[in-house]
């Protein structure tokens, strides 16, 4: 069995094993910056349950037994930008990729072939055994995203960064922050700060609220691209707003600031949309959001105006995806956002209708969100006690076990980016809980925009999922332990 998730495109076994010990180095091009801190990586990444930390050393041409070398190279063909080649035997471990989100994707590989003690926090005795074969490895979809909800309850840098390290495990690399809802504003905008301030302060219940600092925000888009995942910052617009009338009353059709909400219906607010006050906030609030943000998206929602007349939204549509692209990036909206005419490259995020249809025959780019396979805040059944059912309970094989290609009728493959897991937090407060909604499904979500369509099925994809178990409990995941799995 090959214990890997995502699924590998190819994995050939071999006799052998390898025999990680303190003897071990890591070989690199010293002059090559990328693979210098993929080392480095690799180094700190071993160092805690290994109990001693590989060296980093320039490699030589005729390289003795025992390292692992990492390679940069270019002119590899076939692998794309985030593919990878891993050779191990029992002399050496030879990872090469085209890029360096590659080599990053490679050592993700590397950890799962290591025993799942190696994820320990603790020093443990070992053997660290890897067996020989090679894998040659590369993603189906170039968008393999988790969304993390941070308005409905907020959750601190910390915990975004753990999210962040458990994501980036399982080779996802697309972080979709809902900064902005009804119950809380989370991201500081220097020029309207009572954004924060007063809109900040809620959250659903009546539970802490807070927000981030722009250096808060900097460190999470910096440990994020560290681990090949790009922040893509959700401002949600026009509707999903009191949480900025509350702040701004200005903002308020009637001109009068609401009290803050902490419920969790949604559809009853709006921006005003034909005041000068509104324009301004579009273009400061979003180019500031865009300022923060070195990727290339960003997310305007644009779900469930419901306070909006049809011709209305549309219209505010257009002119927001014109602020958006005077700030030098590219429009992400919910599937809503295709009644509206779209300008070329836009992104429409499917997620229970077919309004991503208009948006794909308009030539927008469309991730798929389908709430009844991987909204994440989605019961298990109906005995879990976290999470909503509006779209049904979302076992673990519901899931994994559903085909983007055939998903929606009438959308061409070609026009699918990838898919993205959501995990809204009306009902969840903490990081375990967040954790216990997202594994074991977020992995699933992973295979399914990573492994090639032919290579997946439910039977293969169980013992490899099980096999995860003991990984999640020396990494001290809050997982959920699901009846579907027999876990290790």
């Amino acid at each position: 069995m090959t214990p890997i998730i995502p699924l590998p495109v190819e994995h050939r076994p071999a006799a052998g094993i390898f025999h990680l010990t303190a003897a071990t180095r890591i070989e690199v091009d010293p002059a090559v910056p990328e693979t210098l801190a993929a080392g480095a990586f690799l180094a700190d990444l071993l160092a805690p349950a290994c109990g001693f930390r590989l060296p980093v050393k320039a490699k030589v041409p005729s390289a003795g037994p025992g390292c692992i070398q990492l390679d940069l190279r270019p002119a590899l063909t076939g692998l794309g930008t985030e593919g990878y080649r891993l050779a191990v035997s029992p002399s050496r471990i030879e990872l090469e990729a085209p890029a360096a989100a590659g080599l990053f994707y490679g050592i993700q590989t590397l950890r799962q072939l290591l025993p799942p003690a190696v994820e320990s926090a603790a020093a443990r005795p070992g053997p660290w055994i890897i067996p020989a074969g090679t894998i040659i490895d590369y993603p189906r979809f170039p968008w393999r995203g988790a969304m993390l909800d941070v308005a409905r309850h907020f959750f601190v840098v910390d915990d975004v960064r753990r999210f962040i390290d458990l994501m980036a495990a399982y080779k996802l690399n697309r972080l979709h922050l809902h900064l902005t809802d009804d119950q809380g504003w989370r991201l500081m905008i220097e020029r309207w700060p009572d954004l924060a301030a007063v809109g900040g302060r809620s959250a659903v219940g009546g539970d802490r609220g807070g927000w981030y600092t722009r250096a808060d925000y900097g460190a999470i888009v910096a440990h994020a691209a560290a681990r090949g995942i790009t922040i893509v910052p959700e401002i949600d617009l026009p509707g999903h707003t009191n949480a900025a009338l509350s702040a701004y009353p200005e903002l308020n059709p009637d001109g009068v600031a609401p009290p803050p909400y902490t419920g969790t219906e949604v559809g009853f607010s709006t921006l005003t949309l034909d005041r000068e006050s509104t324009q301004r906030f579009l273009d400061e609030v979003l180019g500031e959001v865009a300022a923060m943000t070195p990727g290339p998206y960003l997310h305007i929602g644009g779900d469930e105006a419901h306070q909006t007349s049809p011709t209305a939204y549309a219209a505010f549509i257009e002119r927001v995806q014109a602020i958006v692209s005077q700030h030098g990036k590219t429009m992400v909206g919910w599937e809503e956002i295709g009644r509206a005419r779209l300008a070329p490259g836009a992104i429409v995020q499917h997620w229970h209708s077919a309004d991503a249809l208009r948006g794909a025959a308009q030539g927008a780019g469309v991730i798929l969100s389908p709430a009844s396979r991987i909204y994440l805040d989605m019961k298990y059944g109906p005995e879990t006690p976290l999470g909503l059912d509006w779209a049904g309970a979302v076992n673990v094989e519901a899931a994994y076990d559903w085909e983007p290609a055939r998903w929606l009728d009438g959308l061409d493959e070609a026009a699918i980016l990838g898919v993205e897991a959501p995990l809204w937090t009306e009902t969840l407060r903490r990081r375990p809980e967040l954790e216990w909604m997202a594994f074991p499904r977020l992995a699933g979500v992973a295979e399914i925009g990573w492994s090639p369509a032919a290579a997946r099925s439910w039977p293969s994809y169980r013992p490899r999922l099980a096999a995860q178990g003991p990984r999640w409990e020396q990494m001290g995941v809050n997982f959920y332990r699901s009846p579907e799995i027999d876990w290790e």
